[in-house]
């Protein structure tokens, strides 16, 4: 199949190399010169330009962002200025729900067609072909996209007509990934501050009753990241930036049992726990009668100020973060 694959990250550039490997005619864009050496010795060629990425009957995009996604897609120039009418831009960028019905939209009015599958996996897996995919959209239209599918990942699950559903999906996933990654922080500083082997820790957890993917591949990273900490993981916009790892701090919030009080870490409140980690000056503890507060502090158990770094309104179904950049999940 003739198509363009615009995007060489750490991701795209794994799944076009498998792309072209599997006998497609690939074309790649990148905006930063310099990605797309390697793909080109396979048999890749190498678009000037956007318009000469979109000559196929698919073009896929594998982007960092919304930014990204929306300034490719519906910016001066972007793809649907370029992308014959008929073609399909497969969009397997993290996005959020609002740009994929925006783009759905744009496509449905210049006569071209669009589908969501973002992907579930590390870039090993991408430059293995091991994704999991998440597809949704017109089912002719992920007809089409399927060999594409087959080549870049070992499983597709189908959700719906409407391509947002398929983002949805991969947020909602990201965020049990995060929450995933904040329990195994906790609980690696639990037993590290014990004195036990972090690795052996997580071997034990994830040969048993841990045996899943996400905590063998999340476990051995916090694992292998005590002797070496680099901060913590981040939620935003429901995404994870896993580039700093969980390490041992002073518990912030305290159950008073005995077990807390002699770790120092919390092992009774996964919420506050989840968002004490990479702040060290803010105190989470509820408030108690005759104990002096910091400036950032708990009302109680159940209530955050707005000055913290995560609020979460069940009224609105919100995220909130600090003042410094506030966003939205919806």
């Amino acid at each position: 199949m003739k198509l363009g694959f615009i995007g060489l990250g750490r991701m795209g550039a794994g799944m076009a190399a498998n792309l072209v490997r599997a006998g497609h005619d690939v074309t790649v864009f990148n905006r930063s010169p310099g990605r797309a050496a390697s793909l080109v010795a396979l048999g890749a060629r190498e678009a000037a330009n956007l318009r000469e990425a979109c000559g196929g009957a698919v073009v896929i995009t594998m982007l960092a962002d919304d930014e990204a996604a929306s300034d490719i897609a519906l910016g001066h120039g972007g793809i649907i200025d370029h992308l014959p009418a008929g073609a399909i831009h497969l969009s397997m960028s993290t996005i959020s729900v609002a740009v994929s019905k925006r783009l759905a939209q744009a496509h449905a009015q210049a006569g071209q067609r669009y589908a969501a599958a973002p992907v579930f996996g590390r870039p090993d897996m991408a430059a293995s072909a091991k994704l999991f995919i998440v597809a949704a959209g017109q089912a002719a239209t992920l007809d089409v996209c399927q060999p594409l599918f087959d080549a870049l990942g070992q499983k597709t699950s189908r959700m719906g007509t409407e391509p947002s559903a398929a983002n949805l999906v991969k947020l909602s996933g990201n965020f049990l990934l995060a929450s995933a990654i904040e329990a195994l922080g906790e609980a690696v500083a639990l037993i590290g501050k014990a004195g036990i082997d972090p690795r052996a820790y997580v071997e034990f957890l994830t040969s048993t009753v841990f045996n899943i993917p996400a905590y063998k591949t999340y476990g051995d990273l916090i694992a292998g990241a005590s002797s070496s900490p680099r901060g913590s993981p981040r939620l935003s916009d429901t995404r994870i930036s896993v580039s700093h790892w969980p390490r041992p701090r002073v518990c912030a919030y305290p159950c008073r049992s005995e077990i807390c009080c002699m770790t120092d870490l919390c092992a009774c409140s996964p919420r506050a726990a989840s968002i004490s980690i990479g702040r060290p000056s803010v105190d989470w503890r509820p408030r108690t009668p005759g104990r002096p507060q910091r400036s950032h502090s708990v009302r109680n158990a159940d209530q955050f100020t707005p000055s913290s770094p995560r609020h979460l309104s069940p009224e609105s179904s919100t995220v909130s973060y600090d003042q410094s950049h506030t966003r939205r999940s919806k």
